[in-house]
């Protein structure tokens, strides 16, 4: 990973059409785009294996289906299968875990990604569900990375197996999204889906929730900027950082590991000459959410979204 984009690309492609499939319509949940595209993965890289905690869904898994030697599924011990995972990385492997409760095992997660500098990635397959960002953001090392949509999750799985760093991705379960578009084959460590005028306050979108609530401002203030983010730690935060505010001197988070606005305070502490505003989406749902971008947008003088 540079300071000025992130390599998607992989066998298979890269890019936002990478994960189009003849025979079935996009787009797939973050959830299933991550199983789909590791199996793929796993069918050019021995190394890679998986790790489910909790139970197997009713069509099962298709990474169990295409590579049964290299599947684990371990009922609800997080904790055991994060030191689990940590064997295998140090053994040479890339495991990749995904658990419906990963905040059960954020001491081991610390312990074998940061301080072992273990090669796991971790999945959180519940996007909106509360999570402890200053607790992560301390792990050194770690990759935050919160995708938007089944062509984002993809390529950041691709670049977690790739690099064999510790990662932790967190993806939706059930909702299905169309990835905004990029140019080539890597990820830009910012995404303008709006550049906006200079001067003019910017959303700073991540995750699905946030990046959605950040769209319907933008149609019903199109003269905001749209800096949509996805990875949300280390030198691809810093660089983004620095791009957003050579443009932009305020700017309103939406989403990146909410409840605690935790991506609000590492871009408010990266750019202290910034007027960093966060929405916190954990309070009063969606809902809640929507009525507090509207109330900063409407301090800044512009209409916000509607629903």
């Amino acid at each position: 990973m540079t300071s000025d984009t992130v390599d998607a690309t992989a066998p298979g492609g890269g890019g936002p059409a990478a994960g189009r499939r003849a025979g079935r319509a996009l787009p797939l949940s973050g959830l299933e785009a991550y199983r789909d595209e590791l199996t793929r993965v796993a069918g050019h890289d021995e190394r890679v294996v998986c790790l489910e905690a909790g139970p197997g869904g009713p069509d099962g898994h298709p990474f169990e289906a295409a590579r049964p030697d290299r599947f684990f599924r371990l009922g609800t011990v997080e904790v055991a299968m994060v030191g689990m995972a940590a064997g295998l990385a140090v053994a040479g492997f890339r495991p990749f875990v995904s658990t419906f409760a990963p905040h059960r095992a954020t001491e081991n997660v610390e312990l074998t990604t940061g301080y072992l500098s273990a090669g796991a990635t971790v999945i959180a397959p519940y996007e909106g569900a509360p999570l402890n960002f200053a607790a992560l953001r301390r792990i050194p090392g770690l990759v935050l990375a919160s995708p938007y949509g089944e062509a984002e999750t993809r390529a950041v799985v691709r670049v977690a197996a790739q690099l064999g760093r510790p990662h932790y991705i967190r993806v939706g379960r059930g909702t299905r999204y169309s990835s905004l578009s990029w140019d080539g084959p890597r990820l830009p460590v910012v995404n303008w889906e709006s550049e906006g005028t200079p001067g003019t306050p910017c959303l700073v979108s991540a995750g699905e929730t946030g990046t959605t609530l950040a769209l319907a401002a933008r149609r019903a203030a199109p003269a905001l900027a749209h800096a949509h983010l996805v990875y949300l730690s280390g030198a691809a935060l810093a660089a983004a950082a620095e791009r957003i505010a050579a443009r932009h001197r305020r700017l309103v988070v939406v989403g990146g590991y909410a409840p605690d606005g935790g991506l609000a305070q590492e871009l408010a502490a990266l750019l202290p000459g910034c007027d960093v505003v966060g929405v916190p989406l954990g309070r009063g749902g969606r809902a809640g959410a929507v009525a507090q971008v509207r109330a900063v947008l409407g301090a800044a003088g512009l209409a916000g979204p509607r629903g």
